[in-house]
């Protein structure tokens, strides 16, 4: 008799996929809505773009500094945890032994079934440690290098998103049509985004996509009515 093999096909990018989602969301709806308020505003194509183009760099450098922050916190908040529970297994083993022994009661292990266990591990310090980091406290050890590559996966997903909503404006000199290009150019790309992104957040993906257009929509269309108003 044949034996299935069952295989799980689990999603295990989720930081690069949040760090992408981060970058090209805000890349996609920031420099949308300047163009559009500069649009309202100027009449001319090559202010629209080099205001883009400044807006695209400082909010890249912004954002990836905001990630590798955020990252490095992330590592320093694990090592402070870390240091923590290695003491208190060393200093009070028994009540890390009820605290091991409470969690399995709440899987339903009995105290006889949860005691073994409890023992066998209070016989591995670092095994203990990690039981505890990751059961206890819900905590995963980052990635060493996760600080550099989130701050330059955020960059570079905010630089590319970014440039879309000034393509237009570069291949013609005329700002309102550039300006409706770009609207046109700019929430399909959202649109496709969101949906891509719903795909992998395990959301559905159709209403993923409308949800990001009609923002991506909104922040433009009010940046747009400001300048007008202004001007």
């Amino acid at each position: 008799m044949h034996r299935i093999k069952h295989t799980e096909a689990h999603f295990t990018g989720s930081n690069f996929v949040r760090d992408v989602v981060i970058g090209m969301s805000d890349g996609l709806t920031v420099p949308f809505a300047l163009a559009a308020g500069l649009s309202g505003a100027l009449q001319s194509t090559r202010l629209v773009i080099v205001g883009g183009l400044a807006e695209i760099a400082a909010g890249s450098i912004a954002m990836g500094l905001g990630g590798y922050l955020a990252a490095r916190g992330d590592a320093e908040h694990y090592a402070n945890e870390r240091q923590r529970e290695e003491r208190e297994v060393r200093e009070i083993p028994e009540q890390e032994k009820a605290e091991v022994a409470h969690l399995f009661h709440e899987y339903g292990l009995t105290q006889e079934q949860s005691g073994t266990v409890v023992e066998a591990l209070s016989h591995h310090p670092k095994a203990w440690v990690d039981f505890m980091m990751r059961f206890e406290l819900g905590l995963e050890e980052p990635n060493p290098s996760r600080a550099v590559t989130s701050a330059g996966t955020i960059a570079a997903a905010y630089i590319v998103g970014g440039l879309i909503p000034l393509i237009p404006y570069m291949v013609q000199p005329s700002v309102d049509f550039g300006l409706i290009l770009s609207a046109i150019v700019t929430l399909i790309a959202l649109a496709i985004f969101g949906f891509i992104r719903g795909r992998y957040t395990g959301l559905s993906a159709i209403r993923s996509a409308l949800h990001t257009a009609v923002i991506g929509g909104l922040a433009a269309g009010a940046a747009f009515l400001l300048a007008k108003l202004i001007t």
